[in-house]
């Protein structure tokens, strides 16, 4: 999805104590990596920015829209498919680096219009890298704490001209890219990977319908409370969400968003928190 023009914003100044806590009481890891806050409140945004409330204290936008001064703040990047709207740029300017079957048809995410980033080769994953780190090197210029490349999972996606391992090493690369940053940086979906996550970098993740597909565990097992999860409204619905608050409401950040998590005031948009 893509966000709003991006507006500029400093990071919140603060300083480090002498027991490693943010001056925000947010953790600061030896490399002073902020990680998100356990169990906070959490506002999934990545559909277009709006104030959040006074309780939270983590939001996510795109990287197209400005970090909110005093939360943390954590930067949504399409990292493995194309966002809808830029496949026109991508087709112009980066054709080689879009996944192609032997016919030359594109492999397309039919449930978004997204054409599938080709992470096949280490010639191709260097190719990406010197464009969606460039972006992410602006969520760390623009005042975010951590970064979420979305699409992780797209391998599966595939028509299995994609290898679980290309992702990997992918995600290798973006993991060092966001630490040179000094940003945290999420895993986002794949139960296959989460027991490794944080061999490979990750520092916490972020987890959509864990609840509708009983993964919950997989991901807290790894990243214990710095999981983040997102239920919708179209896919286990308000009787799912309450489960899922039910199970883990009192130990990690669960939201309950519409599926295009539109801005508050656009119809269809829910959020709930638990």
């Amino acid at each position: 999805m893509i966000g709003a023009l991006l507006v500029m914003a400093a990071p919140p100044a603060a300083g480090v104590t002498p027991q490693g806590e943010h001056s925000t009481g947010l953790r600061v890891t030896k490399s002073q990596r902020l990680l998100p806050p356990a169990n906070a409140t959490f506002d999934y945004q990545i559909g277009g920015a709006y104030a959040p409330s006074t309780s939270v204290r983590i939001v996510d936008r795109d990287r197209l829209d400005a970090p909110v001064r005093g939360r943390y703040n954590v930067c949504y990047v399409n990292a493995f498919q194309t966002q809808a709207g830029d496949v026109a740029w991508w087709k112009s300017h980066h054709r080689n680096l879009l996944l192609r079957r032997a016919d030359g048809r594109y492999v397309v995410d039919g449930a978004w219009n997204e054409i599938l980033l080709d992470t096949s080769t280490s010639a191709k994953r260097q190719a990406l890298l010197t464009i969606i780190g460039r972006w992410i090197d602006g969520c760390r210029t623009h005042g975010f704490q951590a970064v979420e490349p979305d699409n992780l999972d797209s391998w599966t996606r595939s028509a299995s001209l994609l290898k679980r391992a290309h992702n990997v090493a992918f995600a290798r690369l973006l993991i060092a890219r966001a630490h040179r940053d000094m940003l945290a940086i999420a895993q986002k979906n794949d139960t296959t990977i989460a027991p490794v996550g944080t061999s490979l970098g990750f520092d916490f993740a972020i987890t959509e319908e864990c609840q509708v597909y009983a993964e919950c565990g997989t991901f807290t097992r790894a990243y214990g409370r710095r999981v983040y999860e997102i239920e919708y409204t179209d896919n286990g619905g308000s009787a799912g969400f309450s489960r899922a608050c039910a199970a883990r409401g009192r130990s990690i950040s669960i939201v309950y968003r519409d599926r295009d998590v539109v801005p508050r005031g656009t119809r269809g948009y829910v959020s709930r928190t638990c």
